[in-house]
């Protein structure tokens, strides 16, 4: 019995076609990234059964909800999902709690085995419960909308840009409840973003979509370390890895570690021994043929080049390196790559001048 995600539609318009075949994990979250008019949106709303495309086929898990070839199409309604949009839409007239109960209503059990009070806990909004919607900040509005839509016990959560109506400020806000959710709810989630490092934070699978076309789809880091993609993410281009807290210093760094080896970052909060997720842009990584002595960059690794790739930067290129096993990326210059004989299978050490920690 698979947990699977099948979804393949073909949406045709007069300036714009979706034709898209995807087979996702049935656990974790899956962002379809790319930018604005690459089909998105209309993906996530086929799912939802929003939109209905001729011929179109989408079952989660042994739940299949269309199959054109068997003439099944199962409404919107009568779907067992959740779908979060960029606006809240929370009802105005009914408090926090009565939104909430709303789609407690909906549910054929307990959604997860967790009460309202208890998903309240969850989003941190236990304290808005006898609130008016009118009343809420933007970050307090969403995470309302997305308790309201996982208290409804749904199969599969869906997000259409849920930060994207945000500030800034409110993004941080909300990022850390939508990774704690991630962590404590067994639930496979669909998540549409154009922003890479929400993808970053968030996302275990990567589906990369181009004028309604799949470009590339993987576990994030298989996708992110592709280097035939650099048009897709430009000066985001960069991998994500997993770090373990291994110690605080007294000068205010904290180090962690990884397959690779240690990297230093400024001190964080997290406890020794708890897993950070960390991002390392390509264009913080830079290449030498031999441990460098007298150098401020702290974080230095041993690495191997796979291959290289010109960018859409002329005389700049992107080179992928094996660090233990664990992707890497490097942007350098075409006249260093030259110097440097940089060549696959060239063996160097990889300085990594910044860090930036997603979690």
């Amino acid at each position: 019995m698979s947990d699977d995600i099948h979804a393949r539609f073909r949406v045709d318009r007069r300036d714009f076609s979706l034709d898209v075949d995807l087979q996702l994990p049935g656990r974790g979250v899956t962002a379809l990234f790319g930018h604005s008019g690459s089909g998105k949106t209309t993906a996530l709303r086929a799912m939802a059964g929003l939109e209905r495309a001729p011929g179109g086929y989408f079952a989660v898990g042994d739940e299949v909800w269309q199959d054109e070839s068997r003439s099944l199409f199962v409404p919107p309604h009568q779907r067992s999902l959740g779908v979060v949009f960029q606006e809240a839409s929370l009802f105005p007239h009914l408090s926090v709690r009565k939104n909430m109960e709303f789609g407690q209503k909906r549910a054929a059990t307990v959604a997860f085995g967790v009460s309202l009070p208890e998903m309240a806990e969850l989003l941190g909004i236990a304290h808005l419960l006898d609130r008016s919607p009118g009343q809420l900040s933007g970050g307090e509005r969403q995470r309302v909308a997305i308790a309201r839509a996982l208290l409804a016990a749904p199969k599969i959560l869906l997000m259409d840009e849920p930060l994207a109506a945000l500030d800034f400020k409110r993004k941080q806000e909300i990022l850390p409840y939508l990774e704690r959710l991630h962590r404590e709810l067994a639930i496979p989630v669909v998540y549409v973003s154009h922003a890479p490092d929400e993808v970053a934070r968030l996302a275990d699978h990567l589906v990369l979509l181009d004028e309604g076309r799949v470009v590339a789809s993987g576990a994030l880091n298989e996708v992110l370390s592709r280097i035939d993609l650099p048009a897709a993410f430009a000066d985001d281009a960069g991998v994500v890895i997993e770090a373990c807290v291994a110690a605080h210093e007294a000068d205010n760094l904290s180090r962690l570690e990884f397959p690779g080896g240690a990297i230093y970052v400024t001190r964080c909060h997290a406890e020794v021994g708890s897993w950070l997720r960390c991002r390392i842009h390509a264009r913080d990584v830079s290449l030498a043929l031999v441990p460098q002595v007298q150098t401020s960059i702290l974080n230095c690794v041993a690495a191997v080049v796979v291959d290289l790739a010109p960018t859409d930067t002329p005389g700049h290129v992107l080179v992928r390196l094996d660090v233990a096993g664990e992707p890497l990326l490097a942007r350098i210059t075409q006249r260093s790559a030259n110097k440097l004989d940089i060549r696959p299978g060239l063996a160097l050490r990889a300085q990594i001048k910044a860090v930036a920690l997603l979690a």
